[in-house]
């Protein structure tokens, strides 16, 4: 990921430092603070359990400046939860499907992903799978964020700031203020 961040960033001449870190020890590794910090994609899922969840929240906000914002993104609903779909389609363009096959393990799941390449030279398959030991909803989020420090906890549906109910969302989006 650095080396396609540096790629980019070298294309758009931009130069801006870039290290890499354990988003559970933030604070001692660097030393400015920031306005707003982005954990997207289910990143959050990978901690093997609730205490380390708490640890990177802990270090999250501890290089927030004071109102600074964390933002969570995960497509692993209430909604998905509770209706624990087998098979999603996750995208679908013309260059690019993903299929989910999903294995739910009691509070965690096994994802089973079928990557797609229409595009030029298309035809292209990926299979892969990633784990996640426990699905963090929207209650558990709101709780362990509180329990870092957050003063505020607000949750989303969409990426254009729809609220998010539990009945039908189906992406699950947090910002928590410090």
């Amino acid at each position: 990921m650095l080396v396609k961040a540096r790629a980019n960033l070298a294309q758009a001449g931009l130069d801006v430092p870039l290290q890499q870190v354990d988003y559970r020890e933030l604070p001692e590794h660097v030393e400015q603070r920031f306005d707003a910090v982005l954990c997207l994609g289910n990143s959050i899922l990978h901690m093997p359990n609730e205490a380390e969840v708490l640890r990177a929240f802990r270090s999250m906000r501890g290089v927030l400046r004071e109102g600074g914002l964390l933002v969570l993104a995960q497509g692993t609903s209430d909604r998905q939860w509770r209706e624990k779909p087998r098979f999603m389609l996750a995208t679908d363009t013309p260059e690019f499907s993903r299929l989910f096959v999903i294995d739910y393990l009691g509070d965690g799941a096994c994802y089973n992903v079928l990557d797609v390449f229409h595009g030029e030279g298309g035809g292209r398959l990926e299979a892969w799978s990633t784990e996640y030991a426990h699905i963090l909803l929207r209650d558990d989020q709101e709780r362990l964020l509180c329990d870092a420090g957050f003063r505020r906890v607000d949750f989303y549906g969409s990426y254009n700031f729809s609220p998010y109910d539990r009945e039908s969302s189906q992406r699950l989006i947090t910002v928590a203020r410090r």
